[in-house]
């Protein structure tokens, strides 16, 4: 029993805090794309779809690999997930990118607050959870 609330536990901690901060790090990076103010046709280079089994349900999340050139010349190509599912190999798209980082481009179209309110709804959720095994590991450790 040591080994869940010792090791386990706090493993799992680590990993919610991870996930909250890769949901953040997103998000701005998604922001600062919309905000940059910089465009570029994009071609879809390869789209695929992942299935995903959770408690006996089936998950499809649709994957889409662009590839555009920014204004000062450079090709970049990138893979986003999302995205609708009839967008295929060949068709191209509206990307937004920044200049510093044109590899976290999106091609999702501009939703600040649909995106803020997924992000502190993910947040809130991994927050929970950690608060949860906390006091758990307090209670029961």
């Amino acid at each position: 029993m040591d080994f869940v609330f010792h090791v386990l536990f706090p493993l799992i901690i680590v990993m919610l805090i991870w996930a909250g901060y890769a949901l953040i790090r997103r998000t701005q990076e998604r922001r600062a794309a919309w905000e940059s103010g910089l465009t570029a046709r994009a071609r879809v280079v390869r789209a695929y779809v992942r299935v995903q089994m959770v408690n006996n349900v089936t998950r499809r999340i649709q994957y889409h690999e662009y590839d555009f050139t920014t204004a000062d010349g450079r090709t970049v190509r990138f893979d986003e997930a999302g995205g609708p599912a009839s967008r295929g190999v060949g068709d191209e798209t509206l990307v937004y990118y920044t200049r510093e980082q044109p590899d976290k481009a999106t091609a999702s179209e501009p939703v600040p607050g649909k995106d803020a309110a997924g992000t502190v709804l993910g947040v809130g959720i991994l927050g929970v959870g950690v608060i949860i095994l906390v006091n758990v590991m307090i209670k029961y450790g």
